[in-house]
């Protein structure tokens, strides 16, 4: 199930890894790595790389908290994860059935996806803010 959803999120997760790349490429202190000669693999290794990791690293994040999401939500509608398998969709829906009687066995789940993916988009958004150059005082 990871593995369908991570080839099918690919294609965003190297967009965002291309254009940080080259707008880190641009960069007046490449430029001046370039005039002093230093090379390629110096440019990439001690420049590029370092200065383009904050987007890349702040997308992960908030993929993870999606890709939870989505999970949960495959597992909940019947199309992901099937019953030996443990999973918080897998519990909401075997819970559904049970909400008038026992509503804790919905709650708990759902409050942990909620919280989980909350977390995450939170962490992702912590970090672009303390990765931001521009937004330092």
């Amino acid at each position: 199930m990871l593995l369908v959803i991570g080839v099918l999120s690919w294609p965003l997760a190297s967009r965002i890894v291309r254009s940080s790349v080259l707008g880190v490429t641009q960069q007046e202190y490449v430029e001046a790595a370039r005039a002093v000669g230093a090379s390629d693999a110096r440019i990439v290794t001690r420049h590029v790389l370092p200065n383009s990791f904050a987007p890349v690293f702040v997308f992960s994040m908030i993929s993870i908290g999606a890709i939870i999401g989505v999970e949960a939500t495959l597992s909940f509608l019947g199309v992901g994860l099937q019953l030996p398998a443990i999973s918080w969709g897998l519990m909401i829906n075997t819970a559904q059935s049970y909400v008038f009687d026992s509503p804790h066995l919905l709650l708990f789940p759902g409050l942990f996806v909620t919280l989980t993916v909350l977390a995450f988009l939170l962490l992702g958004d912590a970090l672009r803010d303390a990765f931001d150059p521009r937004l330092q005082r």
